[in-house]
């Protein structure tokens, strides 16, 4: 039969089906909608943003409608414009220090006049596409600078809060204080009382009831529940007065000192770009945290979300409003209740609009001493104790409190400056403070080196390493990231010496390709057997988690200069043993005597660890970062076209050559060169030819690749899982789950299950095909699998799962009828029904949640495994347990280039697959 799928104009997902196979589907026009997820979501945060807009106008000595007006310029100019969906942007309190000194300082007009000009200074940064240079700022500046500003706040709302009259500097307040405590207001006290016990108290509230209350936003029940106090009570208040808009002031020309104007414009545009960007970043965490959400939203683009603060600068400061900036609170209440995307900030700042207009005379009943506990309250929360642990830990106090103590007593910018120094004093403090000793344990001298090695440390590591005698064993431990050129050429030609007089230098540290090898040490022995295992070799810097033999990756090569072997950016600083995160005893021990599910992420499989390092270096063959900084391909979708085998004009696979750096030797893909200048050849020999024996088993390299991986499962692996696996052994083998999957090489079930010895009964063959029963012809091995599992081993759960790039898919779209019947089309036969389901008009496609298939192909996979569930359904044993209810089928789609999951759901009676959540999104937030 033929595999071309025809036009399905009744599919209500795809209006247009007309393609050829392996183009993607024609596009349908796009209408505007509103989620309702959306419209709720847009509802909380206006409800959050009315009040708070207000209270930091009033706090700013701005009138108070340039609060209302900043709200809604940035909900819908940043909301439309902005790189970040999410992020609810509008007048922040972070701004409020700042703001209230122009204000002071240049009128209401010419500080309107700044915000513009700040505003076109963002829109030149983000065409400029520095934005990623304001994150470069230390997270303790960012929070000392917040928490000044917090302190500020605090102080001169306290007044407001006790009656009085705030000053325009933190110590005029304080000295005014006493005085202000000696001389309180009754009225004004008890509604701030209440506006803060309302604000704390009720997202306690308890029981079923207080559930549901909880909806409502604490800032609008406090502000809303003091005011309705104060009414009715009588209490004499001054409250908010909102003068019509026909008073409106609006920006004018800037007045003032040429210099001062250009500080001005420069610190309100630092504050405002930092702290958006900033929230952006966070906003991003908040929304991967969310299940369902990863996918849907995109990740922010920070120069398009500069460009759209910018713009919603000009537009606010040339309407009379506050200066915008992304704001953390109603960003993370936009998120928490439910939006989907941009459109829940553009219509709360349409909502915030509406309120401006209709609501003036209930907004003028709000007493100015609730609006100044409800600003306080943000400033105190400002000084977050979370942050003070942080910069603990990474002992960054000094940074912290010098940053907000300058904010405090001199103001932002100057607060900023300060901390800027006193961070780059104490980077050159910890670059230039390093510890090296000396000691004797059993004969065996240890040189601990704690610090980066620089120029700087070569006199005492140089008087050090005199200190140990010739001719014996000797560790050097590097406890460093980092080594120049001098310290590199002492330590190696200490070694050289200490070696050449009969002494032996094992050189150990934290990070891989910081290894120094011994003179003359070959790459490899004359036999083609390593003299280090892949994992461990400093020549190859690779990922902690990819020391399997199809994982490709760049060899370092040395430079004229470094013909010893190793070079600056190889030189000592991180581990070369096998603790190092490659799956060492550290990293296994915790596997031992766990049962099933609960095994932590890592466990090793039949080919090495598979535990996930960190990620950081240079980029890699698909312009990625890498790890400790080689180029790293680990699968056909992340090779380049031009060298793809499978695509026409690519590069034929290099023959019998296996084990050559940079190439595969199942699918022959090949890297793209490291650099221009890098030697055609590695340096490292190559390995032997291919030899075979009469049987024809090799007798070389494969065999020593796979004596390799059992010698170093038996070495590392196998005693730490021993006693695991002798439970097993005795108590017989118990899995949950039967996983039915293809034998494809690139799906490994261990790694992306997490799973273990024990917890997956896994049957694997191509396509991931289930024949109906009684279709096998004579070879029942897939059904006797799936009785086995049901009956006898009593699995709870059965998977499907297909996988992106699948060959037998491909082959079942490009068969054609009649031929020769090979074993191979007579077993792809089982999966044409799969194909007449994709053809049929009669049912909906299965799709991917958030994106159209990229090909017939995908469509094909995804279709396949509906269909293979549903020949599950037909034998007996499966029909069965699913009527006891004993037995769950589960549709799953593994993504290989993107290491993505999507299990199906059943979403209005059409097939979805939808991502599966990392695993730190799946726990609930603290």
């Amino acid at each position: 039969m033929s595999a071309c799928v025809p036009t399905r104009a009744t599919d209500p997902h795809q209006s247009n089906r007309d393609h050829q196979p392996h183009s993607p589907p024609a596009r349908r026009p796009r209408r505007f909608r509103i989620a309702g997820a959306d419209v709720s979501a847009s509802i909380a945060v206006f409800l959050i943003a009315l009040p708070l807009s207000l209270g930091i106008a009033l706090a700013t000595g701005a009138p108070l409608q340039a609060g209302l007006v900043a709200a809604a310029v940035g909900g819908i100019v940043v909301g439309r414009l902005g790189g970040c969906p999410l992020q609810v942007s509008g007048p922040a309190a972070g701004l409020t220090v700042v703001t209230a000194d122009l204000i002071h300082l240049y009128g209401w007009r010419t500080t309107c006049a700044i915000t513009v000009l700040a505003g076109l200074a963002q829109l030149g940064l983000g065409c400029l596409r520095v934005a990623r240079t304001a994150l470069a700022v230390s997270p303790a500046i960012v929070h000392g600078m917040l928490a000044g500003i917090g302190v500020t706040i605090a102080m001169a709302q306290l007044h407001i809060v006790l009656g009085g009259t705030p000053q325009s500097a933190v110590l005029d307040n304080l000295r005014a204080l006493p005085a202000q405590l000696a001389d309180l207001h009754p009225a004004a006290l008890s509604t701030s009382a209440l506006t803060l016990a309302l604000l704390f108290l009720w997202p306690r509230l308890p029981g079923r009831a207080g559930q549901v209350l909880r909806k409502a936003p604490a800032p609008l029940i406090a502000v809303a529940g003091a005011t309705a106090t104060a009414s009715l009570v009588g209490l004499t208040l001054p409250k908010v007065e909102l003068p019509t808009w026909n008073n409106h002031a609006l920006a004018g020309l800037p007045e003032g000192p040429v210099l001062g104007l250009i500080a001005a414009v420069l610190t309100t545009t630092l504050v405002c770009s930092v702290q958006s960007l900033l929230g952006a970043v966070a906003t991003d965490k908040l929304a991967a945290a969310r299940p369902g959400l990863t996918g849907r939203v995109p990740r922010s683009d920070l120069n398009r979300e500069l460009l759209g603060q910018g713009a919603a600068n000009i537009v606010s400061g040339s309407l009379g409003g506050l200066p915008v900036a992304g704001v953390a609170v109603r960003s993370t209440a936009n998120v928490n209740a439910g939006a989907v995307s941009r459109n829940s900030t553009m219509l709360h700042g349409a909502l915030v609009v509406v309120a401006s207009l209709l609501l003036i005379p209930l907004l003028e009943l709000i007493p100015l001493a609730s609006l100044a506990a409800l600003v306080m309250a943000v400033g105190i929360q400002m000084v977050s104790l979370n942050h003070i642990r942080t910069v603990t830990r990474h002992r960054e106090v000094l940074v912290y409190a010098v940053t907000t103590l300058g904010v405090v007593l001199f103001g932002v910018l100057e607060g900023v400056a300060l901390g800027i120094a006193v961070a780059v004093a104490v980077a050159l403090h910890r670059l230039t403070r390093t510890r090296i000793t000396h000691t004797e344990e059993e004969g065996v001298h240890h040189v601990q080196v704690r610090g980066q090695l620089t120029f700087l440390a070569v006199p005492r590591l140089s008087r050090v390493l005199h200190l140990v005698p010739q001719g014996t064993d000797v560790v050097v431990e590097l406890d460093g990231s980092f080594m120049d050129h001098a310290a590199f050429e002492t330590l190696q030609d200490w070694q050289n010496t200490h070696t050449a007089q009969g002494g032996t230098v094992q050189l150990t540290g934290r990070r891989a390709g910081i290894r120094i090898a011994e003179p003359g040490a070959p790459a490899e022995d004359p036999a083609g057997a390593e003299t280090a295992d892949a994992a461990n070799s400093g020549d190859c810097r690779c990922r902690p988690w990819t020391p399997w033999r199809n994982h490709q990756c760049e060899w370092e090569r040395p430079g004229p200069e470094e013909a010893s072997g190793a070079g600056e950016g190889a030189g000592p600083g991180g581990p070369a043993e096998e603790a190092d995160g490659r799956g060492g005893p550290d990293r296994l021990e915790a596997w031992q005597g766990m049962e099933g599910s609960q095994r932590p992420t890592g466990t090793p499989d039949s080919n090495g660890p598979t535990d996930q390092g960190a990620s950081s270096g240079h980029k890699g063959a698909n312009g990625h970062e890498s790890a400790n900084g080689p180029q790293c391909t680990d699968g056909p979708e992340s090779a380049p076209e031009s060298r793809r085998p499978d695509i026409p004009g690519g590069a034929p696979a290099a023959p019998g050559r296996p084990d050559t750096p940079g190439t595969s030797a199942d699918s022959g893909i090949l890297t793209e060169p490291r650099t221009q200048d890098a030697p055609a050849t590695p340096t490292t020999p190559d390995p032997p030819a291919r030899t075979t024996t009469a049987t024809g088993v090799s007798t070389r390299t494969g065999g020593h690749q796979l004596a390799r991986g059992i010698s170093t499962f038996q070495r590392r692996t196998a005693p730490l899982v021993r006693g695991e696996l002798a439970r097993l052994a005795r108590e017989g083998q118990r899995p949950v789950q039967l996983f039915l999957t293809c034998a494809d090489s690139r799906l490994v079930t261990s790694m992306i299950t997490s799973s273990g010895p024990g917890d997956l009964f896994v049957v694997r063959n191509v396509g991931n095909l289930v024949p109906l029963p009684g279709e096998e012809s004579g070879d029942d091995s897939v059904a006797a699998a799936i009785e086995y599992a049901v009956d006898v081993l009593k699995v709870r759960h059965i998977t499907v799962c297909g996988h992106s790039g699948c060959g037998a898919m491909q082959a079942l779209l490009s068969s054609e009828p009649g031929g020769a019947q090979t074993p191979l089309k007579r077993w792809l036969r089982h999966g044409l029904p799969s194909v007449e389901r994709m053809a049929d008009e009669s049912r909906p496609w299965a799709r991917l949640a958030g994106r159209r298939p990229a090909d017939a192909v995908e469509q094909l996979s995804l279709t396949n495994i509906v269909q293979q569930l549903e020949h599950l359904r037909a034998h007996e044993s499966v029909a069965r347990a699913l009527r006891e209810g004993a037995l769950e089928l589960h549709g799953m789609y593994f993504h290989v280039g993107e290491a993505q999951a999507y299990l199906l759901t059943e979403a209005s009676g059409a097939e979805v697959f939808d991502h599966v959540a990392e695993a730190e999104d799946l726990r609930s937030p603290a």
